[in-house]
């Protein structure tokens, strides 16, 4: 997939004010610090489309922005942020519930995990939550820059033996890096994949 336009279409907590025309929509979300934003801009090939911060918990809003005029990539809030207020989290943790559970057109959800850390409980906890609620994602492990080639296998070794404990099999699996752009051509050939799929089953419906 070649980025032609990306552009900032709108930010709210109500999901209700979010786009209505029916185009696919991919979320990325991930416990705060994570990388989220420095991916999306090396997605779309943008410096400054999503904001970056050196502090954690920035992203408060559902971030929609429209890519080649086919499609949604959306920025959610980070989980996890220990320094936000008690009532700021749960605000947060009812809206992204209600998008991730009721936007019709999410496709999937990118999960973003770093690679230099050991399985964390909030991470499992979350995509937990993701496969009861039946809400198909898939995991995108950033920053594998930042540490050597075997400790980044032992990494993927480690969660991948904690999530089979619980789980049949695995869900897709990407690594990343926004400093070489590293799983870019993966991850938007993955997107545009899916997109001819659902054109073409709506042809034929």
């Amino acid at each position: 997939m070649i980025i032609k336009d990306a552009k900032f279409i709108i930010s709210n907590t109500d999901i209700k004010l979010c786009p209505t025309d029916g185009k696919p929509e991919y979320a990325f979300i991930g416990r705060s610090n994570v990388g989220k934003s420095s991916l999306i801009n090396m997605l779309v090939d943008k410096k400054d489309m999503a904001k970056t911060s050196g502090r954690p918990g920035k992203t408060q809003l559902i971030n929609h922005f429209l890519i080649n005029n086919e499609w949604y990539l959306v920025d959610l809030p980070g989980y996890g942020y220990a320094k936000a207020s008690k009532s700021s989290r749960n605000q947060w943790e009812k809206f992204i519930s209600e998008f991730l559970t009721r936007r019709e057109m999410l496709i999937n959800t990118f999960v973003l995990i770093d690679s230099r850390l050991e399985p964390q409980k909030i991470d499992l906890e979350f995509m937990t939550w993701c496969a009861e609620e039946q809400l198909p994602f898939s995991i995108v492990f950033t920053k594998i820059d930042k540490l050597s080639s075997s400790a980044l296998q032992k990494n993927l070794a480690a969660y991948k033996k904690e999530m089979l404990k619980t789980w049949e099999a695995l869900p897709p699996v990407f690594t990343t890096s926004s400093e070489s752009k590293f799983g870019r051509e993966k991850i938007l050939n993955y997107i545009e994949q899916i997109n001819f799929d659902l054109a073409e089953s709506r042809k034929n419906n």
